[in-house]
């Protein structure tokens, strides 16, 4: 199962995703307020412990990991933690030892009270039912090295072997940041994260290395979250009833908008069909379809709803477009004579439109601007957008999916684990699950934009409203299992999340 996000003991003001340099702002604001940074230490510590008792309810034997900085310092708390409740516990000094600040006084409270520190320099860490992480925190964006590196390959080889793995505050050789893992980083089962909630942590690479992701703000008051920006907002399932207020008993289906779909080319109509029934799941109005003509009766079969209009040209279209409040462009579209004449067509349409899949595709071969417009890449086709690889996009998909607005204008929606918004601000949504990785899902979400673009939200609203609804949904479908879970499950539970 994927690795799932849920927060303990946090304030109203730790809400949002913070940098490693906002995080270190918010510890000295912290410090400065009158919490000494040893409490903040052994706040830490307890987080984990509770955590770790929480998830390992059975074990009775730990393995401590201390680096050389702030993290080696929680784990030496942690390690008296454990002690205390007459667990077994082993601690080991990864590199060298700290020398001054909290972190090493942690230390020497532990070796006062007669804990043993085995130095590691490449030799088993041993038996314990769980091992601790505590190697490096938020500070490190390079791949690791040395020792470092051994001790990390060496963790994750203990996993492979049913240890439990919990990493405090961030996962070794993960980069908080962006969520890339420039070299070997550790694997963990479960992470307990502290003070500012790390974006690294929830897209990119960094589900696949946090496993469980637990925040903890250690009682640093609220007043002090207000004096640091965020990087992202967190998109969670409160946004929604601010954005979807309940509807008049007296509403009717105009004033709830008019998508048309352009797409559907041969082979490929299954692809508007999901984008029409979103749409329509979206709440809105009327949807109606441009497609391929041989394909318009089989589909109005298949969802009568919807109105599906043969359109084999750009003059057709036209006729089409003419009643529409939005146009969402690419789910099927292909990459024919037939798609570019329809492309061409809606690119200058003075309605707010949607681009996705091979819409995107023209885009990346006929740069644009719009200022209304929502574009909703996948990292390749973000990669095709931006002239650059996939891998470049997906070392740092927070400086991508702002690259991509400022090229194209308009709101920019990067897809993948961890999708990100960005319009006026950064929206992250740590929600979804693998299951969703399959040909389909992103022609649920850009027609679920496009229904809820048509019923008057902002650009900026309709994306982060429906990339979040998509993944609720997603995750609701996927409680009876992740593998063989269909774009189309996805479509009541949508019912159940626009509706709060």
């Amino acid at each position: 199962m994927r690795a799932v996000s849920y927060t303990v003991n946090m304030s109203q003001g730790a809400s949002g995703f913070y940098s490693t340099v906002q995080v270190g702002e918010l510890d000295r604001l912290a410090v400065a307020s009158g919490i000494s940074g040893y409490s903040l230490m052994q706040r830490a510590a307890a987080a984990c412990w509770r955590e770790l008792t929480r998830r390992w309810p059975q074990a009775r034997s730990v393995t401590v990991v201390c680096g050389p900085g702030k993290n080696g310092g929680d784990g030496y708390e942690l390690a008296r933690l454990a002690r205390a409740a007459g667990w077994t516990v082993q601690v080991w000094q990864v590199g060298s030892a700290p020398e001054q600040g909290d972190a090493a006084s942690a230390r020497e409270v532990w070796i006062s009270e007669s804990g043993a520190i085995q130095n590691y320099n490449g030799q088993p860490f041993g038996a314990a039912e769980v091992l601790v992480d505590a190697i490096f925190g938020t500070g490190l964006s390079r791949a690791p090295e040395g020792i470092t590196q051994t001790a990390i390959v060496a963790i994750n080889a203990l996993r492979e072997q049913s240890t439990g793995i919990l990493a405090v505050d961030v996962p070794s050789g993960l980069d908080a940041d962006c969520g890339s893992a420039p070299g070997d980083a550790v694997r963990a089962d479960l992470t307990v994260s502290f003070i500012g909630r790390k974006p690294g942590l929830h897209t990119g690479q960094g589900p696949d290395y946090t496993g469980s992701v637990v925040f903890d703000d250690l009682q640093v008051p609220a007043d002090i979250y207000r004096q640091v920006p965020i990087v992202a907002e967190d998109l969670e399932p409160s946004y929604l009833p601010q954005v979807l207020p309940r509807r008049l008993r007296t509403t009717h289906k105009g004033q709830h908008g008019h998508v048309v779909l352009v797409g559907g080319d041969t082979g490929m109509a299954g692809a508007i069909l999901l984008a029409a029934r979103a749409a329509l799941r979206a709440g809105a109005g009327r949807v109606s379809v441009a497609t391929r003509a041989a394909h318009a009766a089989a589909l109005t079969a298949a969802q009568p709803e919807v109105m599906f209009h043969g359109v084999e040209d750009a003059r057709a279209l036209r006729g089409v477009l003419e009643r529409a409040t939005v146009v969402a462009l690419g789910p099927g579209l292909g990459r024919d004579g037939w798609a570019r004449e329809l492309w061409s067509q809606v690119l200058n349409a003075p309605y707010p439109l949607v681009v996705d899949a091979d819409g995107l595709n023209w885009l990346a071969e006929n740069p644009h601007r719009r200022e209304d417009w929502v574009l909703t890449p996948h990292p390749g086709e973000a990669a095709r957008l931006l002239a650059c690889s996939t891998s470049e996009i997906q070392t740092d998909r927070i400086a991508a999916v702002k690259i991509l607005r400022e090229r194209d204008g308009g709101v920019g929606v990067l897809k993948g684990a961890g999708t990100l918004v960005q319009g006026e601000a950064l929206a992250l949504c740590p929600l979804g699950n693998p299951g969703m990785a399959m040909g389909g899902m992103g022609d649920v979400l850009c027609g679920l934009i496009a229904g809820l673009l048509a019923q008057g939200l902002a650009p900026e609203t309709a994306a982060r409203a429906g990339v979040l609804a998509h993944a609720l949904a997603g995750d609701r479908a996927a409680i009876s299992g992740e593998r063989g879970l269909l774009p189309g499950d996805l479509l009541d539970g949508l019912r159940f999340w626009l509706n709060p």
